[in-house]
């Protein structure tokens, strides 16, 4: 929101929410059916063609997204290398506004405008008028009037609005009020109303300049230079002729200079041309891709979990997990993003934090939860995990996290089998057990006598009910098989503690994968639910509280977090795997956790606290 909102500023659909799609929907099944139903002589393949040209922007823009969170992930040829903010999501979380405004205007002009309609595919004419236009009139006209949006009174009403994000992404570029927006539509309707009302217009010139003013305006605001140098050495007016991402990552950062919108010329001739944009370019080109202090495994979860990636969908991503409406219209893309990460056989950054001098990256396997409990997925998933560590080892990382079910017993022994295999590390391998297991412990309700433990047994479970009996607080459980397992881990003054239980009256359950539904409506009104596993029981049940999966609050200074890890925990909240390996790193720790040994709990849970981070409570817990 600008500094202080002008008139129209706020976009006419915005109390309607995803559901502002809709407005097209008169429009695209007229389209549709006029297409299908009219006679051949009366079919307009540009009214036809404009949903297909709309979905395309769409794409386009999302690809530009997707290339340029993955770039800032790794590091390399940054412009600004600032923090990115949940705040700065939110704001640009409808830049597809605009191609609704458009989609609306083109279907409003293809019905009313004189030979608006019935476009031939190509006219060289047209071509040859747009460019004419673009180059003399369009960048001309739009550099005056984004001068005249930095004067004060324009800038504190509509401009700010754009220019409060600093470390610009591609959607930054279409992120205006409404108003402002409207002009420039205007601004670049020029060369497609002269090219229709001179009878030159055809199919390629529309949808060739409209993705031509995508590219360039994703381009400008990527926030990584790749315009090679050469480009510039062979044909040398071209600096003035197409802007650089260092352009205008310049405008802003200094406010004041790099006014054109993809044309530098008229910066030149006027003199706005900001003398560092060479230096910057150069600088920008050479830099290297940052060399992590710690690395975080994690991988996909379910099919549309690519969507929740911070590579992915920007307002999926930032907020917790919820079933949208329009995810079902998607499947053909899900399909196909499975297809490409069942070929696609290696691990992928998708995001890169700092916190006190330390560089985090996390690192996803190109593999689906599903795929975890096949054993003959096996193989092929140690194979990935073990060439990453090694991958990380050659950069010189010194701690590399498993997180989900990157660490499990039947997997790779918590991950032992690495270590075992490559005896050489120095890279430490942290699985992050002992963290989680004194998250669990920690949320306990102070006061109780007895819990009960359900589901699969873990070496976290083990050291949850070791702790447990020693402090003299009865653990029950309701199978056999558990039973035995955590006995197993007992030594004999606490075996008293560990009792098999046929009822369902405990009212704090600490609960593991393989917590069935009907086991949950049996337990009785208040009971609290603590998962001690990666992944949440299903919540059936209203009068029944349910904790997070082990995780905690992060600290304000770790920077660049704007996206919700592993689907369904909050904001700025980050899981007990991966903060085990950022405190291993912080604390110097020069041994692996991973295997069947364990860091001391509370070692580990009073180092995270000194680190900043803190253990994570709900509004309704205090009744506990």
């Amino acid at each position: 929101m600008a500094s202080n909102p002008g008139i129209l500023t706020d976009w006419p659909w915005k109390p309607l929410g995803s559901f502002k799609y809709l407005i097209l929907a008169p429009w695209v099944v007229h389209s549709i059916y006029s297409f299908l139903f009219k006679e051949e002589n009366k079919r307009d393949l540009t009214n036809f063609l404009i949903l297909p040209f709309l979905l395309w922007r769409v794409l386009h823009n999302q690809i530009w997204i997707s290339i340029s969170r993955y770039r800032n992930a790794k590091g390399n040829n940054l412009l600004v290398d600032k923090s990115l903010q949940f705040e700065q999501v939110d704001r640009e979380q409808n830049w597809d506004d605009q191609i609704i405004l458009n989609g609306i205007i083109y279907y409003l002009l293809n019905s009313t405008l004189p030979g608006a309609s019935h476009f031939p595919i190509w006219r060289t004419d047209g071509v040859i008028i747009t460019i004419l236009l673009h180059v003399g009139l369009v960048e001309f006209l739009y550099y005056w009037f984004h001068r005249a949006l930095h004067h004060h009174f324009l800038y504190s009403r509509y401009h700010s609005h754009h220019h409060s994000s600093i470390v610009t992404e591609p959607i930054t570029s279409v992120i205006h009020p409404f108003a402002e927006h409207m002009v420039y539509f205007m601004l670049l309707s020029i060369t497609s109303l002269t090219t229709v009302l001179t009878g030159t217009s055809s199919l390629g010139t529309l949808i060739g300049y409209i993705t031509y003013v995508d590219f360039m305006n994703n381009m400008g605001h990527c926030n990584f230079e790749f315009i090679p140098k050469w480009l510039f050495s062979i044909f040398p007016p071209l600096k003035y002729l197409m802007y650089t991402p260092t352009f205008h990552s310049l405008h802003h950062t200094q406010f004041r200079t790099n006014y054109s919108l993809f044309m530098p010329f008229y910066d030149y001739i006027y003199g706005t041309m900001d003398k560092s944009t060479d230096t910057l370019y150069e600088t920008s080109l050479n830099k290297e891709e940052e060399v992590p202090h710690v690395v975080h495994l994690t991988h996909l979860t379910t099919l549309d979990s690519i969507y929740h990636l911070r590579l992915g969908l920007s307002s999926l991503a930032s907020s917790p997990h919820t079933l949208k409406w329009y995810m079902w219209i998607m499947w053909p893309i899900t399909l196909l993003s499975t297809m490409l990460t069942l070929i696609y056989g290696r691990t992928f950054v998708v995001e890169r934090n700092r916190f006190n001098m330390l560089s985090l990256q996390t690192w996803v396997i190109p593999k689906y939860s599903d795929q975890y409990f096949l054993q003959w997925h096996n193989d092929s998933i140690n194979h990935v995990i073990e060439q990453a560590i090694l991958e990380a080892e050659k950069k010189g990382v010194e701690v590399f996290s498993l997180g989900l079910l990157n660490q499990g017993e039947e997997l790779n022994g918590y991950g032992e089998l690495y270590v075992k295999r490559n005896p050489q590390l120095k890279i430490k391998v942290v699985d992050g057990s002992s963290l989680a297991a004194a998250i669990v412990l920690n949320n306990i309700p102070k006061g109780a006598t007895q819990v009960l433990i359900r589901g699969k047994i873990t070496k976290v479970a083990c050291a949850i009910a070791v702790n447990l009996c020693k402090r003299g607080i009865q653990v029950a459980t309701l199978d056999e098989d558990e039973h035995m397992k955590l006995n197993k881990s007992l030594d004999m003054s606490s075996e008293n503690s560990l009792i098999l239980s046929k009822s369902y009256s405990q009212k704090t359950w600490l609960v593991g994968d393989g917590l069935t539904e009907e086991e949950q409506l049996k337990v009785p009104e208040g009971t609290l639910f603590i998962p001690y596993s990666q992944f949440p029981p299903k919540k059936l049940r209203k009068d029944c509280l349910y904790h997070s999966t082990p995780a905690m609050l992060i600290p304000t200074s770790l920077e660049n977090v704007h996206s919700c890890e592993q689907n369904w925990l909050p904001r700025r909240v980050m899981s007990a795997w991966r903060i085990a390996g950022i405190v291993h790193a912080l604390e110097g720790w020069n041994d692996h956790e991973c295997g069947y040994t364990m860091s001391n709990m509370e070692k580990v849970w009073q180092a995270s606290l000194r680190h900043g981070f803190q253990n994570l409570m709900f509004p309704d817990e205090s009744k506990y």
